[in-house]
């Protein structure tokens, strides 16, 4: 019995060269029978911690992150509804120049944008107010707010989502 689960021991650790083996069996022969139960139950308890520390250090096939959930934009201003009619969605990739001013403009439906890369600041018309984004933030976009951004010394990349509905367009310009 004992060399039953001294080979099993062995083998758990790759010693397969029989002249090896031979020595290690001369050699434990003599041990009891409660010490070879001990080494099983060492050589266990490494193999488990070894199959641990594998595992923390194995990313998960999925991974997410929630980059944003509002029900008001930016400004604090809450959102109110969706417009009526067949839903539309639409992404744009928009990219900025370095500072780079857009005109006053304004959105009719929810939108959110993701920056890329870069720092924009986007400001409200009616009282200046300004927040500044960089890369790797998510913002809610204002509805029926005239509003602009304002790219910082490198270029800005943005992807912005917008929930309308079918022939919306997705942005209004103010009329100075």
């Amino acid at each position: 019995m004992p060399e039953l689960v001294l080979a099993g021991v062995l083998l758990l650790h790759g010693v397969t060269d029989n002249r090896f083996w031979d020595r290690i069996v001369d050699v434990m022969a003599p041990i009891s029978r409660r010490s070879v139960e001990t080494l099983l139950l060492v050589t266990f308890a490494i193999t488990l911690v070894q199959k641990t520390s594998a595992g923390e250090n194995h990313q998960p096939p999925i991974q997410k992150q929630i980059l944003l959930s509002s029900r008001s934009s930016w400004d604090g201003e809450p959102y109110k509804s969706y417009p009526p009619g067949q839903p539309e969605l639409s992404v744009l990739r928009i990219t900025l120049a370095p500072y780079t001013q857009l005109e006053w403009h304004s959105h009719a439906m929810p939108s959110a944008g993701y920056i890329v890369a870069g720092e924009l600041t986007l400001e409200r018309k009616k009282d200046g107010k300004k927040q500044r984004f960089r890369a790797g933030q998510a913002v809610s976009e204002t509805v029926d707010m005239f509003h602009r951004g304002v790219a910082g010394s490198e270029p800005v990349v943005l992807v912005v989502f917008y929930a309308g509905s079918a022939g919306m367009l997705l942005t209004q310009h103010s009329h100075r």
